[in-house]
């Protein structure tokens, strides 16, 4: 299973490769969920690791995109970040009344051109995950959808990932995130999930002030190949 780990700093993107992770999703302000890092930051980390990066597309807290000034802001930024050899992808997902903004995917990942994207947490608020998924697929440039798999037990998400990963086949596939650790790793061993996205469990201390570990990387790798 590939391990996703997000990276507010080069520190934290370089003890992630070290410790065996697959790819670094590159944020600011952890504790808001993750906000746009600076361009300066992305292009520090991508000199930094050979692994993929991806960077948030967040200016605000929640997931509106807001009005046409604050998408046209967004797709500057993911103009320049497209621009930079290093990013693999963009990470973003802008609802409106608890609906997928068409308008909004629609300027950003043409700005975007041509890396790919990752739909974030946002999937989580939508009423219908499966029909979202349908809807993401008109997308191409979306190959990757992130979502903690709803409420209860790991095994109960795992269960509903599984779902949603066949139901996003063959070209989306479904990552894994949302209070990722070993327990959680090791339920997933058994589904059909092959990505996991990680935060707080790659740090010390676990919260959204710690720095990421590589030895906490390692031993969530270890766990993910169980």
């Amino acid at each position: 299973m590939l391990l996703e780990v997000i990276a507010c700093s080069v520190a934290d993107a370089i003890e992630a490769e070290r410790g065996g992770a697959g790819r670094v999703e590159l944020v600011r302000e952890l504790g808001r969920g993750g906000l746009t890092p600076s361009p300066d930051l992305v292009q520090e980390v991508c000199m930094a690791v050979t692994i993929p990066v991806r960077v948030m597309l967040r200016e605000h807290d929640g997931y509106e995109a807001g009005g046409v000034d604050a998408v046209d802001s967004l797709a500057a930024r993911a103009i320049g970040f497209a621009a930079l050899g290093g990013v693999d992808g963009v990470v973003l997902g802008f609802l409106h009344s608890r609906q997928i903004d068409a308008g909004a995917l629609d300027t950003v990942l043409a700005a975007a051109s041509p890396v790919q994207a990752t739909f974030h947490h946002a999937f989580d608020d939508l009423p219908d995950p499966i029909a979202a998924l349908c809807q993401l697929g008109r997308w191409p440039r979306i190959d990757r959808v992130l979502t903690t798999g709803g409420p209860g037990s790991w095994n109960r998400k795992a269960a509903r990932l599984d779902r949603f990963a066949a139901a996003a086949a063959p070209n989306i596939t479904i990552l894994a995130g949302g209070g990722i650790g070993v327990e959680a790793l090791r339920a997933l061993s058994g589904s059909s999930i092959v990505e996991a996205h990680v935060g707080r469990a790659a740090r010390v201390p676990p919260t959204v002030d710690g720095a990421v570990s590589s030895r906490k990387v390692a031993e969530l790798v270890e766990a993910a190949r169980r």
